[in-house]
């Protein structure tokens, strides 16, 4: 049991959830006290000592059933109630079936169903690999139904009927059958449902260093369905969490410091020269950042990635202040800053101080805005994130402002989705921005925004 409550808190952490390695020495220590006979104990017992959080309840509720349910309900016997006769009617009415829908009818009238080899099985040839949330484990067991033969299984099941009836078979004896293959229905695609979820949750937690996760965070954000962002949308918990953990680890790192050869033998000179007390660079990790967004509606996956993933991680940022832009530019920390922001009504309230008009953009006009009204948000410890296009709508760039920035700033980073070969056609001016900024980046899907914003956090 230990063995599953450790597989279990890396499901957690690889869901977003944070668990550190005292709260998860207390829940083995709370079962060791409170046992496990008593389910409800047992999951009360995680809960309390796993979960610190509001917003993580969901994500125990989902993965708890998964890591220590039974499996699903059992499947039951069509036989038992049959007398010999009737169960020789039914295997000989079985046996004139072939291919897959016999082997599901046996599975459903026989109570054996597939083992747990047969299923993992099944769920790999379904897909499961493709998928990195387990409340999408819907997806796959549909598949799996699929590829069982359920489609056909209406039609099969009346052919059985008819040919029992016309073996002999009572009423009574087909109803009872019927009754059993629906109650052993349910609970086989409950018991897929599971094994699925569960398959989801552990290959996600076995790669807990990956940050680009699942094939969808490499799809072009401008290309996504509404489905597919919210898919990313959950994606985005387990990031948070791998990112947070990525930026603790190098705090600690960075308070121990570096070896210092320089800083040693000039302080160990007293001693002759021979480096006796050993001296340590250290630098301040947690980054200052200033984003400056265009809210255009191009931009708005990007800006809303690019937000959810900064607020949920300003505990590993010293100081951050946010800006919109499209025709003006105004600031919009606190409308991102709140403990749980939800980014759609928070863009909609955006949306409507900043409302859409055609070809709106003026990204050299709001530069002038924050010049007269913002630039006291930036220092010489700020790091200046711009997040856009590069498209003025040939409206003035500007560009001595952004060098201004660059100046002033740590540095000027900017974001961009679109690559190099469109720089410079219509109305873009990245090639004119993009050599007054330190680097820019080309951020065209979730995997590659998560990595600018690891670097970010890293102070690279």
């Amino acid at each position: 049991m230990d063995n599953r409550i450790v597989e279990f808190i890396r499901g957690l952490r690889a869901a977003g959830v944070r668990v550190s390695l005292a709260e998860s020495l207390d829940a083995l220590d709370a079962i060791g006290i409170m046992g496990i006979r008593d389910k409800g104990l047992f999951r009360a017992s995680l809960r309390a000592t796993l979960v610190k959080e509001r917003k993580d309840f969901q994500a125990f509720e989902e993965l708890f059933p998964l890591y220590f349910g039974s499996g699903g309900p059992p499947l039951q016997s069509a036989y038992g109630d049959m007398s010999e006769d009737e169960q020789k009617l039914l295997e000989a009415a079985l046996s004139g079936l072939s291919g897959r829908i016999q082997g599901l009818l046996d599975w459903l009238t026989s109570g054996e169903g597939p083992t747990k080899e047969e299923l993992e099985q099944m769920a790999k040839q379904a897909g499961v690999d493709w998928f990195d949330s387990p409340d999408q484990a819907r997806w796959v067991t549909r598949r799996m139904m699929q590829q069982m033969g359920f489609g056909q299984l209406e039609e099969k099941l009346a052919e059985l009927v008819e040919k029992l009836q016309a073996m002999g078979m009572s009423d009574e004896a087909i109803q009872k059958l019927l009754g059993v293959v629906e109650a052993n229905r349910e609970a086989l695609v409950e018991q897929m449902a599971q094994q699925v979820g569960l398959q989801i949750a552990q290959e996600r937690a076995r790669r807990p260093d990956d940050l680009h996760g699942s094939d969808l965070m490499h799809k072009p954000l401008d290309a996504l369905s509404e489905r597919e962002v919210d898919m990313l949308r959950d994606e985005v918990k387990r990031l948070v969490a791998q990112l947070r953990s990525r930026a603790a680890l190098r705090r600690r790192r960075g308070h121990k410091g570096k070896f210092d050869a320089r800083g040693t033998i000039r302080a160990n000179q007293r001693y002759g020269g021979v480096p006796i007390e050993l001296k340590m660079k250290k630098r301040k990790l947690k980054p200052s950042l200033v984003l400056i967004c265009d809210v255009s509606e191009s931009m708005r996956y990007v800006v809303e990635f690019m937000m959810t993933l900064t607020y949920q991680l300003q505990d590993q940022v010293s100081k951050a202040r946010s800006f919109a832009f499209y025709y003006d530019l105004v600031e919009i920390t606190s409308l991102f800053s709140r403990s749980e922001v939800d980014i759609d009504s928070a863009f909609s309230e955006v949306r409507k101080i900043l409302p859409y008009r055609p070809y709106g953009t003026d990204l050299g006009g709001s530069l002038e805005v924050f010049y007269d009204k913002h630039l006291s948000a930036v220092n010489h410890r700020t790091t200046v994130v711009m997040v856009g296009d590069g498209r003025n709508n040939y409206n003035p760039a500007r560009v001595d402002l952004v060098r201004d920035l660059q100046k002033r700033g740590r540095r000027l980073i900017w974001l961009t989705p679109e690559t190099h070969a469109h720089w410079g056609t219509g109305d873009s001016d990245m090639m004119t921005y993009a050599p007054v900024c330190d680097d820019v980046v080309v951020v065209r899907n979730l995997a590659q925004l998560a990595s600018a914003v690891d670097k970010l956090l890293a102070g690279d």
